[in-house]
């Protein structure tokens, strides 16, 4: 069994991107003090860890859904983060749905073109 996972983020603008997540979720995002063949900034979630660095490729275009895989984070409030994320650039791609027995879920789209997703567990279903 796979346990371990780790994610990445590609940015057009790795700060501007760095500022949104931090802004969002209050992660913490340092540029790596090892010699990496890109720039490159970590990031702690307080749980799985991940990394941030510059688009290798184009973005796709609005509207052509996405190229990458969608992780989707757990907020404890969905609707007071929904407005963080839209206070800091960022919008909805699909709102809030439910997911029956499970939880609140809604995609965005963050300041340089990636789909995310965040849910709030539906506390009715433990």
């Amino acid at each position: 069994m796979n346990g371990h996972i780790y994610f990445e983020i590609h940015a057009e603008d790795p700060m501007r991107a760095a500022n949104f997540y931090k802004g969002v979720f209050g992660w913490k995002i340092e540029k790596a003090e090892e010699a990496t063949p890109v720039p490159y900034w970590r990031i702690q979630t307080g749980g799985t860890a991940g990394g941030l660095l510059k688009r290798p490729a184009s973005t796709p275009p609005l509207g052509c859904g996405t190229n990458a895989y969608v992780c989707s984070v757990e907020v404890e409030d969905f609707e007071a983060t929904a407005r963080i994320i839209s206070e800091l650039g960022g919008n909805v791609a699909m709102p809030k749905f439910a997911v029956p027995g499970v939880c609140w879920q809604g995609y965005f789209i963050d300041t340089e073109g990636n789909t995310f997703g965040i849910f709030q567990v539906d506390e009715d279903s433990k």
